[in-house]
């Protein structure tokens, strides 16, 4: 990992809603299972374009979601403003992966090639499906293309120096 890498913010989560009055927030959690996400401080929040330092002062699995208090927040109206800002952290605060396994964050943007060398596309995001996760993939235009995450199957390799994933897929599947 480069020090350019160890740098990069991760995105993991936003801040969802209010809860209470004592400055607590709603959280959705995009890591797995959702509360690892309470592992990690300071978390990053982006507040009107700028990355800001919070410390998780407290944090827990609340009915369906979590919920967590931050820094010096201590009453609603301070934790109004956090609502709707994303949650990151540095790269180096994630665990080491195997060499064959990647964050979701790594594969958004990457330029998704068949075995012809057809570019169908940049993956913009990924979904979980619960059987698997799926690619959604943009082609120029703005056309969406749904491809499954099966390693070996349909994804044949993955090369984040190159920023491409080659799939067996076919325009028409």
């Amino acid at each position: 990992m480069t020090e350019a890498d160890s740098k990069e913010r991760v995105v993991l989560g936003r801040v969802t809603g209010l809860f209470g009055v004592k400055g607590w927030v709603k959280v959705y959690s995009e890591t797995q299972p959702p509360a690892n996400i309470l592992d990690y401080s300071p978390w990053y929040l982006n507040l009107a374009g700028h990355w800001q330092p919070l410390e998780l002062k407290q944090g827990q699995i609340h009915s369906k979601g979590m919920i967590a208090r931050l820094g010096e927040c201590t009453d609603r109206d301070q934790a109004s403003a956090l609502v709707g800002a994303d949650i990151a952290v540095f790269r180096d605060q994630l665990p080491e992966l195997k060499p064959d396994e990647f964050y979701w964050a790594d594969l958004v943007g990457l330029k998704v090639i068949n075995p012809t060398g057809e570019t169908l596309g940049k993956v913009d995001h990924l979904l979980e499906t619960g059987a698997n996760d799926v690619l959604v993939v943009k082609d120029d235009s703005g056309k969406e293309m749904l491809v499954p995450y099966i390693k070996d199957e349909v994804i044949k390799q993955v090369d984040l120096e190159e920023g491409v994933i080659q799939i067996e897929w076919d325009l028409d599947d």
